[in-house]
């Protein structure tokens, strides 16, 4: 008996090493998209700081509805990551263009505020009366909706993410299709970088806002503060917008960018991700759409 549970116990895990090759091989001919499932991600401990450049990563949040600066901000001649809102008029054509030009995508997921208007969150927003079944079926569909997307972060969300149930299947939902989760940070008593940290998958947030004030002088000094940041830090988040400050958050970013390279190198999320966290998502297997 003992003889047999251990050949069961090898076969087992042979299975399980052919799955990891298997994986691999198609991580290497370039597999995945959207409407795809993954294997558990790996993460490692943050590397040394003193072996890292000094990273700044913007996140453009609000793409998807032809907001204002959406353009600008797609043609910017660095590297920069679009959140994309799901279920939108430009939802799909953004995330395309946005990735053809080498941008980062990832889902800017509604999710409800302590205040504000409904009608901002947009259509397939997660609120704290859903049950958990249909947590989870929101979010599979706004992954499904966005192509390319790698990530996600919350639009809005300050008592989501202070809610444990619902952000507990929100990270399961992302990990399972490869994702991973930015943290916003619109709450400071926000659970999600504990959660990230206990599933084993990267506590990445927010930084600084570069347009909470509508005006480019505000927006110069904020960008400035994380270009500080990513010095002293060796990495920096940043999440501006397309819409009401738009214009400005665009103009800004594009004259500085010049100014800044020598101090600090654009990339995109999935790239500082992958780099200070050793984060990698298991590669994603095709599903059966039809």
């Amino acid at each position: 008996m003992i003889r047999n549970q251990a050949k069961q116990d090898y076969s087992v895990k042979m299975r399980f090493r052919m799955r990891i090759f298997l994986c691999l091989i198609i991580a290497v001919i370039g597999a995945g998209g959207t409407g795809v499932s993954a294997m558990p991600a790996l993460l490692t401990e943050p590397v040394s700081s003193s072996s890292q450049f000094n990273r700044m990563a913007i996140i453009i949040d609000d793409v998807g509805n032809d907001m204002k600066g959406t353009a600008e901000i797609l043609d910017m001649p660095v590297r920069l990551t679009v959140a994309v809102m799901p279920f939108l008029p430009t939802t799909k054509k953004d995330a395309i263009a946005a990735h053809e030009k080498g941008m980062d995508v990832i889902v800017h997921m509604p999710m409800e505020p302590k205040k504000g208007k409904p009608e901002w969150l947009g259509p397939g927003a997660i609120t704290s009366n859903l049950t958990d079944e249909q947590v989870r079926e929101r979010v599979e569909k706004a992954i499904d909706d966005v192509p390319y997307a790698i990530g996600m972060n919350n639009h809005m969300g300050s008592k989501i993410t202070s809610d444990k149930r619902i952000m507990s299947i929100v990270l399961d939902v992302c990990l399972e299709r490869g994702l991973f989760f930015v943290d916003s940070r619109t709450n400071f008593r926000s659970v999600v970088g504990d959660l990230a940290i206990a599933k084993n998958m990267p506590p990445v947030g927010n930084d600084i806002f570069l347009d909470d004030q509508n005006s480019k002088a505000h927006i110069r000094k904020q960008l400035d503060l994380a270009a500080r940041r990513a010095v002293e830090k060796k990495s920096c988040v940043v999440i501006g917008h397309v819409g009401h400050t738009g214009m400005n958050t665009s103009a800004v970013i594009r004259e500085s960018v010049s100014r800044l390279q020598s101090q600090v190198q654009f990339v995109g999320i999935g790239d500082m991700v992958r780099d200070v966290w050793h984060w990698q998502a298991a590669p994603t297997l095709p599903t059966d759409n039809k």
